[in-house]
């Protein structure tokens, strides 16, 4: 029996079947074949090209984004590229900033119970005014001198955290010890009240002071004078050493430096106005506090002279030869001149008789020269008056704590500017006074 090596039908019909999965283009003529092979080829193409064009793009997007940075870092300029990402919204970025702003934090976190804690259990408010341009640290710092923080570097941190560290508003606020760091943290960022400019002119006295203020809406006057009347009443009064020698009953009456001041709007109390003003002339006088004049003087006696000064001298030049003449006065080197130690001067005769009604300085006449009865009359009373008659500025303090050296005694107004002429004897004296006639 012969056997046949042909496959069967069902076989046959099975392989073409695979044949024709294998070669889709069977059947078809060659320009057809072609083309699909073309097309095949093409997508395949288009895909790798765009998969190279989305590489190249990311590295192009990296680049600019790394250059943007560095010029950025280089310029501090703020990063500003609006199609690129913008890396402060991303506070998850690996980025320098969020690096070191996580170390903060950390470092913040390990110091918590600090942040807690307060310097002191006082609750009465202080004031405390921030400067324009003034940079947190130093803030801190100051915050750390007043008695408001105990830790300025801890108080610093937490701004820079919180990035509350370039809001901190110019201005007048009211802090107390008792307040905690987050606590001072949000009191800083808005003023606690509004302020008026108010200038207080060299040579004004207290009332003048009070009824600018009352004016100005910064204080009533009648609370101001009470508490400069009778400053022994005031818990400030010990933070000032140049008051320690201040005599019994005295007022602050001179020691209220004459500036332009930033007062809160209806302050609640004087005190709060007075610090001010009394800071302001601890730093006028600096370290030597009108202390060891050559004159022999003590700080009230300086203070005191100074204001004569102030009203008698209306050019500024004149205010050193104008307190020799009442030193020479004090230390008896006029007395074959004038007969007795008497300064007598106008200015100390018109403090007594100034009132709201007819003028705190109004013009007197001879005949008030010895009418007034009073111990700031120098005309009836010899030495200094019991304390100072108006408040003085910086030059009228320097000239009575180094007065010029002069052998003049007495001095005259020579022209409608406040010049004036200087005399060693009664006689020459005379001879101004009828030169440039009685003033």
């Amino acid at each position: 029996m012969s056997t046949s090596l042909a496959p069967s039908p069902q076989k046959r019909q099975r392989i073409g079947r695979y044949r024709r999965r294998l070669r889709p283009e069977s059947g078809m003529n060659s320009a057809t074949v072609l083309m699909v092979r073309l097309r095949a080829g093409f997508w395949s193409h288009l895909f790798r090209l765009g998969l190279v064009l989305i590489c190249l793009w990311a590295v192009n997007w990296s680049w600019q984004f790394i250059q943007s940075y560095i010029v950025e870092q280089r310029s501090n300029v703020p990063f500003q590229e609006p199609q690129l990402l913008d890396i402060h919204l991303n506070h998850n970025a690996l980025t320098p900033d969020n690096i070191e702003h996580k170390i903060l934090s950390l470092s913040l976190s390990l110091q918590e119970p600090g942040l807690r804690s307060t310097p002191g259990g006082d609750p009465v408010p202080k004031p405390f005014t921030i400067g324009i341009g003034e940079p947190a640290l130093y803030i801190a710092y100051r915050l750390e001198n007043a008695g408001l923080i105990t830790d300025a570097e801890l108080f610093n941190l937490y701004l820079r955290v919180h990035h509350l560290d370039r809001h901190l508003e110019a201005g007048n606020y009211m802090l107390s010890e008792t307040m905690t760091i987050p606590e001072l943290a949000a009191a800083l960022q808005q003023p606690s009240y509004e302020e008026v400019v108010v200038t207080l002119f060299e040579g004004m006295r207290i009332e003048e002071f009070a009824e600018l203020l009352e004016e100005h809406f910064v204080l009533e006057a009648e609370p101001f004078l009470e508490a400069v009347r009778h400053p022994q009443t005031l818990d400030i009064l010990a933070d000032y050493d140049f008051l320690a020698d201040l005599p019994s009953g005295a007022s602050l009456e001179g020691y209220l430096f004459p500036d332009t001041y930033r007062f809160p709007i209806a302050a609640d109390k004087p005190d709060l106005i007075i610090a001010k003003i009394l800071d302001n002339f601890a730093r006028k006088i600096g370290v030597r506090s009108l202390e060891g004049s050559r004159t022999g003087l003590s700080r009230h006696e300086v203070v005191t002279l100074a204001s004569i000064v102030e009203r008698e001298a209306r050019v500024p030049i004149e205010r050193p030869l104008i307190a020799s003449v009442y030193v020479n006065r004090l230390n008896g080197d006029c007395t074959a001149e004038t007969g007795r130690p008497f300064l007598e001067s106008d200015p100390t005769v018109q403090y007594p008789l100034g009132n709201a009604e007819e003028g705190w300085w109004r013009p007197i006449q001879v005949e008030d020269y010895n009418r007034v009865n009073s111990p700031f009359n120098t005309f009836l009373n010899p030495g200094l008056p019991p304390g100072p008659i108006s408040n003085p500025g910086l030059s009228a303090l320097e000239a009575a704590y180094e007065p010029a050296q002069s052998v003049y005694c007495y001095f005259h107004t020579s022209d409608a500017e406040g010049h004036h002429v200087f005399a060693r004897t009664y006689e020459e004296h005379q001879q101004n006074t009828l030169r440039y006639g009685r003033n």
